[in-house]
């Protein structure tokens, strides 16, 4: 499964690329809609885990913690990070294209520029 997010009216829309385009409105299989996202991932690998709706990943994670350190396995609880909010796009979709990506851009996350910022052109000087 081929997914992308884009960033349409203000709310990120999640799309299966991997089905064919509809013949009425070209557009693929939306699977999520959602104004803000967040990605639960190893802060030490960078590993993505999950990446969706903040609650459903903020609720993922704190079960996940639960479950291992139950197990023994602190240091795995204690690795997992969620970042969420108004992500670019692009940086999103690297996570999810890109084995160990959101490493890089946790270590870049301060000087990221809000996510759903228009860029606007400045007039010629």
């Amino acid at each position: 499964m081929a997914l992308q997010y884009q960033l349409k009216e203000g709310n990120y829309h999640l799309y299966d690329m991997s089905t064919p385009a509809n013949t009425v409105t070209g557009e693929r299989r939306l699977r999520l809609k959602t104004d803000t996202v967040a990605l639960a991932f190893d802060a030490s690998t960078g590993v993505l885990h999950e990446h969706g709706s903040p609650w459903r990943i903020h609720s993922w994670a704190t079960t996940a913690r639960r479950r291992l350190r139950a197990a023994g396995a602190l240091d795995s609880a204690n690795d997992i990070v969620v970042v969420s909010g108004p992500l670019p796009v692009d940086e999103i979709n690297k996570c999810l294209q890109i084995s160990g990506y959101c490493r890089r851009m946790f270590t870049r996350l301060a000087t990221l520029p809000h996510g759903k910022m228009i860029e606007r052109q400045r007039p010629p000087q």
